[in-house]
């Protein structure tokens, strides 16, 4: 009853993360929980994989809950997604429509869903047959806000969009333990790791860097490195291995094409997002090869981010937004994805033999990740993004909920 003690009217935000994977961690599970750790004095925040009740037991034939009461839906303010849920891509486009018929504020996140796939890519016929173009249009045009992951990106969805674009970068929670762990030494003075993480949509992108591990091995010698790929799925106790591992033998056959000698190189299993920055303790290089396609080209530098964190200067193709963040000679290396693999094999050679150059990109790129990519640092800008859109599209009653944020605050 104490006059002086009122109930804010927070802002309600319910987030729909496509599933558990990487994606979903950087854009929807980490900043949003992050979000919910700094200002829950104005934000209230869900998360719900599942807010129109599709039965879980019943998800390849399509059947939902009786009933259902769209309680999560109804209550929030704000509802975001992103990419294509586990549920597919009527499914998500589903929660847009829903989600505009009660009068919300529509949030669609993506950090590479164009309307096309190149040739090569493993889902490419399954996009083409379930017409997830025009989905990923629809997505587009009934959202409010949408965000990608960098301009390149943005320029080309553009058109597409029928409210407000807008480019909001990855970042990584550097508060983690995962992300303080303490930097291994190598196990010779003079030995240098090279190291490279992806995951099972990359056999056009080895391709780029096929035989190259056998000609630097020639110009360095391979007793002073060790190649370390990170990323092959563990194979769970009582199961077999299945079409993922035969990917990653086929990643191995490519990589190691010419690969003579004893054996210096390894393959790691891949680690849950949450747990991702042990592997970069362990790199003394970071490589990123990558095909040019316009769905590279649309991705996020978010090993920027990680290497960055550990000092690890990068070394990368020039694809996606890359350039942005990495400057030849100053914290690290863009390789044209014209350029003949001699060029991957002399920057290699170059930044193996010479440390002091080498922790010198390191240093930079981890002064460019501390101030840009740190979640915590960040993550606050997502109100300041909310408000303008809000007042820039009529939601008044929202925009009074932010109101009130001092964002030179944060």
């Amino acid at each position: 009853n104490d006059p002086y003690i009122f109930i804010m009217d927070k802002l309600k935000i319910l987030v729909v993360p496509a599933n558990d994977g990487g994606c979903a961690y950087y854009r929807a599970h980490a900043p949003f929980k992050k979000l919910q750790e700094l200002h829950s004095d104005i934000l209230d925040i869900r998360f719900d994989k599942n807010p129109l009740g599709i039965i879980e037991e019943g998800e390849k034939s399509g059947q939902w809950q009786e009933d259902w009461k769209f309680e999560n839906m109804k209550w929030a303010d704000v509802v975001f997604c992103h990419n294509i849920c586990n549920w597919g891509g009527p499914y998500t486009g589903r929660i847009v429509g829903k989600a505009k018929e009660f009068g919300k504020f529509v949030h669609y996140d993506t950090d590479d869903l164009l309307t096309e796939l190149y040739d090569g890519h493993r889902l490419k016929a399954v996009y083409e047959e379930q017409g997830l173009s025009e989905t990923t249009k629809f997505y587009y045009a009934n959202s409010d806000i949408v965000t990608v992951t960098q301009v390149k990106f943005a320029e080309r969805v553009k058109d597409f969009c029928g409210g407000i674009l807008a480019v909001v970068k990855n970042a990584v929670d550097y508060k983690l333990d995962c992300w303080n762990v303490p930097k291994m030494s190598p196990p010779r003075k003079r030995f240098v790791r090279i190291g490279w993480a992806g995951g099972i949509h990359h056999e056009e992108d080895v391709k780029e860097f096929a035989g190259i591990p056998h000609f630097v091995n020639q110009r360095v010698g391979r007793e002073n490195i060790s190649w370390d790929f990170y990323g092959r799925p563990p194979v769970q106790q009582g199961q077999e291995e299945d079409w993922q591992h035969d990917v990653w033998r086929n990643y191995e056959r490519i990589l190691m094409t010419g690969f003579k000698g004893a054996k210096n190189y390894n393959i790691f299993n891949a680690l849950p997002a949450e747990h991702y920055g042990g592997i970069y303790s362990r790199m003394d290089i970071a490589i990123a090869p990558l095909q040019m396609n316009a769905f590279n080209d649309s991705k996020s530098e978010i090993k920027v981010a990680e290497c960055g964190r550990y000092s690890v200067p990068l070394i990368a193709s020039d694809v996606g937004c890359y350039s942005e963040t990495i400057q030849n000679g100053v914290t690290g290396y863009l390789i044209s994805p014209e350029s003949p693999k001699a060029e991957w094999v002399k920057i290699l050679t170059k930044v193996i033999k010479d440390k002091k150059h080498r922790e010198s990109l390191g240093s930079n790129l981890n002064k460019i990740s501390d101030m840009y990519f740190d979640l915590n640092k960040v993550v606050s800008k997502r109100i300041e993004l909310y408000r303008e859109a809000f007042k820039t599209l009529g939601y008044d009653e929202l925009y009074k909920k932010l109101e009130n944020y001092d964002k030179t605050l944060h």
